[in-house]
């Protein structure tokens, strides 16, 4: 016997499924990362940087203000990885690649 359809699938769970194993959607991934950055580094360290770019290869491009805050970012840099990482869910971020900011 066949098996019926108990109707429409909802968009966005066709979205979901057709970008799942797409290229689209790891690029998807990867950007939605940019979001969690402020909330994964907290209010100080955000006040001072911005995540602008994330690479196929996991490296997270942060822009930062001043070069004392580049040195200290750079000692955290496991420890920022770890806390954006649990914020987006995922294990995307593979380093942090700080530039300051002109």
């Amino acid at each position: 016997m066949s098996e019926r359809r108990r109707g429409p699938a909802k968009v966005g769970d066709a979205l979901a499924d057709m970008l799942a194993g797409s290229a689209l959607g790891a690029r998807i991934a990867r950007a939605e990362v940019l979001g969690h950055w402020a909330r994964a580094v907290g209010p100080q360290i955000a006040a001072v940087t911005h995540a602008r770019a994330i690479a196929e290869n996991g490296t997270l491009t942060v822009s930062v203000k001043t070069s004392a805050w580049v040195q200290e970012l750079s000692m955290m840099e496991r420890a920022l990885v770890a806390k954006v990482n649990k914020s987006a869910g995922t294990e995307i971020v593979k380093r942090i690649r700080l530039e300051l900011h002109r």
